[in-house]
C-alpha cells in the first residue's frame, strides 16, 4: 500500500508540472494578447463614439430646424395681426388674444382673486402672502406627489411676482461678499426632477445657498407650470439670494410650439388664459442678465458685436413681450395707391415681369439698418433668409394647385425656388387687383432695443474671430473670441456664462476658457442623452462644475445600450423628416437619375438630402443607416421611405396634400390650438376652413377649398359640426411600419401566453 501511495504521488506532481508549464505563456504572447485587447478596445470605443456624435448631431439639427420653422410662423402671425384688421376688416380675433393680448384690468387688482372659489376636496397647499418657507415646502411635497397648485394660489403667486419684477433693474448685481458660493443653473425645460436633485445635491435656496436660473424654465417638459411656480415661489420668499434671467423660451409665442400653452390649459381649463396672459406679463419683466462681483456676466444665450450693456439697462424690457414680435406697424401708414400706380405703370411697360417691383424696395436699406443687419434676428424677414428647406414655399408649391392666393397671402419669391416667401412685401386689393406694398421699417429705438435682445437670448458662441447671423437657428448671431474678448475688455468682465445649448456632459468651455455653457436639463433628447449640471462660484470666481443624470433606467444600462436607445430615437426622427420631405427628395434623386433605374450614386444621394433637409449632417456617415445600396455600390434612394407610412389612410387627401399635412403638422396645430380658445380639442367647420386659409397664407400657396370642404366632412364623424383636431392631427402622424410590426408580434404572443393560460 505504501508503494502505491508513492507511484500516486509522483503522478500527481508531473500532472502538476505539465499543467503549470501550460498556464504560464511567455511574457512577449502576454504582451502581443494585451495590445490585441487594447487595440480592439480602442477601435470598439471609436465607433462608439461616432455614433454618440452623429445621434448628437442629428438631434441638434432637427432641433434648430424647428426653431427656424418657428420664427417663420411666428413672423407671419404678427404680419398677420398688424395687417388682418385693415385687410379683411373682421379684426384679428384670431390671433390678437396670445400674440398681442389687451390687458385685462381685472388681473391687476388682488382682490378679485379672492372670488375664484377653492373647493373643500381640493388637498394642495393653500398659499398665504407674503409667503413663508412652510408655504415652499408645501409646495415641493405636493409637487413630487404629482398634485397641482389651484388655480387660485397661481395667479396670485404670478401677480406677486409681477409687482416684485417690476421693482427690479435690467441688470442685476449680485456679490459674494455675503456668501461662500452662488451657483448657477442653466436650462430647465420643464424638468421637475432636475430641479428637485440640484435641491436635494446642492440645497434649497436660502441666504447660505443663492442661486442665478439663467432662464427657458419652460417648455419641452411636462412640468413647466410646476418648475415656474417654484422657481417664483422661491424668488418671493428670497429676493436677495434667489435670481432669474430670461431665456428665450420666457416668449409666449415660443410657448405655442414647444408645449407650455397647451400645457397650462391643460391643467387650468376653467382660468388657464387669465394664466397664461399673467405667466406673458412675468416673463416679460425678467431681467435679462446678471452680473456677479463686476466680473462675471450671465446671460442666457450670449452677445454679438452690437451688444452694450448700459445701453440694454436702459431700455423698458417689459414691452418687450416676445423677442419673436416685431414692432406693430399698420397699412395706414402706407400710401396704397401710389405703389398700385407704380406697379401699373410697370405692368403697362413689362408685362412679363410682373413681381419686379416686389423686391426692389426691400434691399435698399438705410446704412445704419444694414450694419445692424450683420447679426442677429431680422425683423419681418426673419426667417425667410435662413429658414430650413422644410419651410420653403416651393416644396409646398409643387404639392398643391396654383391660383391666386387671398389679399393676405405673402407671395413666393420668383427669383431663388428655394427661398421662403418674405413678408416685407404685401399684397394688398386695390382696386378690384392686387398690389405689391413694401411694408415700412419699424422705428429706429425700437429696432435697436428689439435687437439687443434677441441678441442675447438667442446667440450662440463659435471657435472663429467676427460676428455672423446664426443661419441654423434662425435668431441671433454666432461670436467668436474677438467679440467675447471685446464685450469682457469693455466692461471690465473676465467671464461670460450662458447656457442656450444642451451639452452633453452638462457644461463646455470655449474662447480661452472665457465662456461657459451650462445646461441643466439632464436627459434632453433622449434617455441618457446628456447629463446635466450646474456651477459653483466663490469669492475667488474659480468655477466648480457639478454633473447629474436624473434616470430610474439609465443607470442599469451599459454605455453600449445607452447609445443604442439615443441613436434609435434620432434615426426615427430624421427618417420622419425624410418622409415628410418625400416628394421633394424624389424630385432631386429623378434629377440625376434620368433613366429611371431607381438609383443615384452615393454623392449625389447624399448632395440631393442636404440641399433638400439643410440640416449639415454626416450623410455617408448615415447611408447604412438610412438607405440599402445596389450590387454594384449605388444608391437604391426609394429605400429610404421603405420603413414608414401614414397613420391612418384618408381616402378624401389626396397624396400631395397628405405630404403638406405630414411636413407642417406643427404648424397646423399651433393654428388649430389658437383658433380653439376654449381648449376643448373641439372647432367648427366654419373654423377649420379659416385655418386653411391662415396655413395656406403662411406658405404661400393655395390650397383648394373644395378639397378642404370635402376633407371637414370626411372628419366631421358624428356630423354634429364640429372637428375633433386631435383625431385629425392623429392621422397625419409617420407611423414606422417596424415599431408597428414589433406592436402586432408582442400582441401576438401576449394573446398566446394568455390562452395559454386559460
Amino acid at each position: 500500500m505504501g508503494c502505491g501511495s508513492s507511484v500516486a504521488t509522483e503522478t500527481q506532481e508531473k500532472k502538476v508540472e505539465i499543467d503549470e508549464t501550460v498556464k504560464t505563456p511567455s511574457p512577449a504572447l502576454t504582451m502581443k494578447a494585451a495590445v490585441l485587447i487594447q487595440r480592439w478596445y480602442r477601435r470598439y470605443m471609436a465607433r462608439l463614439e461616432m455614433r454618440r456624435r452623429y445621434t448628437w448631431n442629428i438631434f441638434q439639427s432637427i432641433e434648430y430646424a424647428g426653431e427656424q420653422d418657428q420664427l417663420q410662423l411666428s413672423s407671419f402671425f404678427s404680419f398677420m395681426l398688424d395687417n388682418f384688421t385693415q385687410l379683411n376688416g373682421n379684426g384679428p380675433d384670431l390671433i390678437s388674444q396670445l400674440l398681442d393680448p389687451v390687458v385685462d384690468p381685472w388681473l391687476d387688482k388682488e382682490t378679485c382673486y379672492s372670488l375664484i372659489q377653492v373647493p373643500q376636496s381640493y388637498t394642495g397647499p393653500r398659499l398665504s402672502f407674503p409667503l413663508s418657507v412652510s408655504d415652499t415646502n408645501a409646495l415641493l411635497s405636493a409637487f413630487k406627489e404629482q398634485q397641482i397648485l389651484h388655480a387660485r394660489y397661481v395667479l396670485l403667486l404670478l401677480y406677486e411676482t409681477k409687482k416684485l419684477l417690476k421693482q427690479m433693474p435690467n441688470i442685476i448685481h449680485v456679490s459674494t461678499s455675503y456668501t461662500k458660493e452662488i451657483t448657477i443653473c442653466g436650462d430647465l425645460h420643464g424638468r421637475l426632477d432636475d430641479l428637485l436633485l440640484i435641491f436635494y445635491k446642492n440645497g434649497l435656496p436660502s441666504a447660505e445657498t443663492p442661486y442665478v436660473f439663467n432662464g427657458d424654465f419652460v417648455d419641452r417638459g411636462k412640468k413647466s407650470v410646476e418648475v415656474a411656480i417654484l422657481l417664483f415661489a422661491y424668488l418671493l420668499l428670497y429676493p436677495d439670494y434667489m435670481h432669474l434671467n430670461r431665456g428665450n423660451h420666457e416668449d409666449h409665442i415660443m410657448n405655442l410650439r414647444y408645449g407650455f400653452t397647451k400645457e397650462v390649459m391643460q391643467k387650468y381649463k376653467t382660468h388657464g388664459r387669465e394664466i397664461l396672459q399673467l405667466f406673458q406679463d412675468v416673463f416679460s419683466l425678467l431681467p435679462v442678465a446678471t452680473v456677479i462681483d463686476g466680473k462675471v456676466l450671465i446671460v442666457h444665450g450670449g452677445i454679438s458685436d452690437q451688444t452694450d450693456l448700459d445701453f440694454l439697462s436702459s431700455i423698458e424690457r417689459h414691452k418687450v413681450k416676445s423677442a419673436l414680435r416685431f414692432p406693430r406697424r399698420s397699412l395706414e401708414q402706407l400710401d396704397i395707391s401710389q405703389y398700385c400706380r407704380q406697379a401699373k405703370r410697370m405692368r403697362s411697360t413689362d408685362g412679363s415681369r410682373p413681381s419686379s417691383s416686389r423686391t426692389h424696395s426691400r434691399n435698399q436699406r438705410t446704412p445704419n439698418q444694414s450694419r445692424k443687419r450683420q447679426c442677429g434676428l431680422s425683423r419681418q424677414d426673419s426667417a425667410a433668409s435662413t429658414s430650413s428647406s422644410s419651410s420653403s414655399s416651393s416644396s409646398s408649391s409643387s404639392l398643391c394647385s396654383p391660383r391666386t392666393p387671398s389679399c393676405l397671402s405673402p407671395r413666393p419669391c420668383s427669383s431663388s425656388p428655394r427661398m421662403p416667401y418674405s413678408v416685407n412685401v404685401l399684397q394688398v386689393p386695390f382696386l378690384d387687383s392686387l398690389s405689391s406694398v413694401p411694408l415700412p421699417s419699424p422705428p429706429h429705438h425700437e429696432q435697436e432695443w428689439k435687437q439687443q435682445i434677441v441678441d442675447i437670448l438667442w446667440s450662440d458662441p463659435k471657435p472663429q474671430d467676427g460676428c455672423s447671423p446664426n443661419t441654423f437657428r434662425g435668431g441671433g448671431c454666432y461670436f467668436g473670441p474677438d467679440i467675447t474678448q471685446r464685450l469682457l475688455l469693455q466692461h471690465g468682465l473676465q467671464l461670460l456664462i450662458r447656457s442656450h445649448e444642451c451639452k452633453q456632459e452638462g457644461y463646455e468651455l470655449c474662447h480661452s476658457g472665457q465662456v461657459i455653457t451650462i445646461f441643466s436639463a439632464s436627459n434632453y433628447y433622449e434617455e441618457g442623452s446628456n447629463r446635466g449640471a450646474y456651477i459653483k462660484l466663490g469669492r475667488e470666481l474659480v468655477p466648480r462644475f457639478y454633473q447629474y443624470q436624473v434616470s430610474r433606467t439609465t443607470r442599469k444600462l451599459t454605455l453600449t445600450q445607452r447609445v443604442r436607445a439615443a441613436e434609435g430615437s434620432a434615426l426615427r426622427a430624421l427618417k420622419e423628416k425624410l418622409f415628410a420631405h418625400r416628394s421633394e427628395l424624389m424630385a432631386g434623386f429623378q434629377q440625376y437619375d434620368q433613366n429611371y433605374t431607381g438609383r443615384v450614386s452615393v454623392s449625389e444621394w447624399a448632395q440631393v438630402l442636404e440641399s433638400v433637409l439643410r440640416l449639415d449632417l454626416p450623410w455617408r456617415t448615415l447611408r447604412p443607416l438610412l438607405v440599402r445600396l445596389a450590387p454594384d455600390a449605388s444608391v437604391q434612394y426609394q429605400s429610404c421611405f421603405e420603413d414608414m407610412g401614414p397613420g391612418i389612410s384618408l381616402p378624401q387627401v389626396t397624396p400631395n396634400l397628405a405630404e403638406t399635412l405630414f411636413r407642417y403638422r406643427t404648424d397646423i396645430e399651433i393654428i388649430f390650438n389658437i383658433i380653439d380658445k376654449d381648449h376643448s380639442g373641439l372647432i367648427s367647420i366654419e373654423e377649420f376652413r379659416h385655418t386653411w386659409r391662415l396655413f395656406s397664407a403662411h406658405l404661400g400657396v393655395a390650397i383648394d377649398d373644395s378639397a378642404i370642404d370635402d376633407l371637414a366632412r370626411s372628419i366631421d364623424f358624428n356630423k354634429d359640426g364640429s372637428i375633433d383636431f386631435t383625431e385629425f392631427l392623429e392621422a397625419f402622424r409617420v407611423v414606422h411600419k417596424l415599431d408597428t410590426k414589433d406592436q402586432q408580434y408582442n400582441e401576438k404572443r401576449n394573446g398566446e401566453k394568455y390562452s395559454c393560460g386559460d
